[in-house]
């Protein structure tokens, strides 16, 4: 395969992937707490196809990572006791899979065991003991406010646990808006830092997808997708003629 094909095939790739990400912007459009996602991408060198003269290395496009846009989606009012909404900076935290999770997404219940879970039936982390937190909805009405705190007939019951991450670049998406991080060995370089949030109650956080710009993107996507598929093409059809006039030869 000559260096044309090679390169062609290499943007194929890394635009196929482009469109992956895409659709998944706009499926997630109505998620609560989902974060626009994109593909960064990396030029890197690699040998050429053995030749007399011209360039020693030529550049393919590769996938490097991936990019997530965390800014704040608007806030819906839904009137629900237990839908919890940040604004600001943070992430709730839930336990799953024995694992301490984070995410935005604050449609919360009670369980029948009294836990305030997120909609899996994740338990919700309390702020101050990293444990399960329990409410008796029969004892009164709930009352969350600034701080998380959890209020019932003046008393506070629990705490929302809000956690902003040191270094987002390190989480790692497990689904449903959710996020792992790296544990870490040296209590000073902890990748957590507790904060004094504002927790809206009766408000979920909407996606920060904008379907517009993405329905833009994929339009973009198609095109360029289109345009090196016509330079496979002419590519191939030249290398033909090349060898049809050498066999004439």
């Amino acid at each position: 395969m000559d260096n044309a094909m090679m390169i062609g095939l290499s943007r194929q790739m890394t635009l196929r992937r482009s469109m992956d990400v895409v659709a998944n912007n706009i499926a997630n459009a109505n998620t609560a707490g989902f974060k626009v996602e994109s593909l960064l991408l990396e030029n890197r060198a690699a040998p050429t196809a053995e030749h007399a003269d011209g360039p020693s290395d030529i550049q393919f496009v590769n996938t490097w990572g991936m990019a997530r846009d965390f800014r704040q989606g608007e806030l819906a009012f839904t009137g629900r006791e237990f839908d919890l909404a940040i604004e600001g900076e943070g992430f709730f935290a839930v336990e799953a899979n024995g694992n301490e999770q984070y995410t935005r997404d604050g449609r919360f219940r009670l369980d029948g065991a009294g836990q305030l879970v997120a909609s899996d039936g994740a338990p919700v982390l309390d702020a101050d003991t990293r444990g399960p937190i329990l409410i008796d909805a029969s004892a009164g009405d709930i009352q969350v406010i600034d701080g998380g705190m959890i209020m019932q007939n003046g008393q506070q019951i629990g705490r929302i646990g809000v956690f902003e991450i040191a270094n987002r670049a390190e989480m790692s998406k497990q689904g449903n808006g959710r996020y792992t991080i790296p544990e870490s060995d040296d209590p000073a370089d902890a990748p957590l830092a507790m904060l004094e949030p504002s927790v809206n109650q009766g408000f979920v956080e909407q996606s920060n997808v904008q379907s517009i710009l993405e329905l833009t993107d994929m339009m973009a996507v198609m095109r360029s997708y289109q345009s090196v598929s016509k330079f496979l093409e002419q590519a191939e059809d030249l290398n033909k003629r090349a060898i049809e006039r050498l066999g004439r030869i």
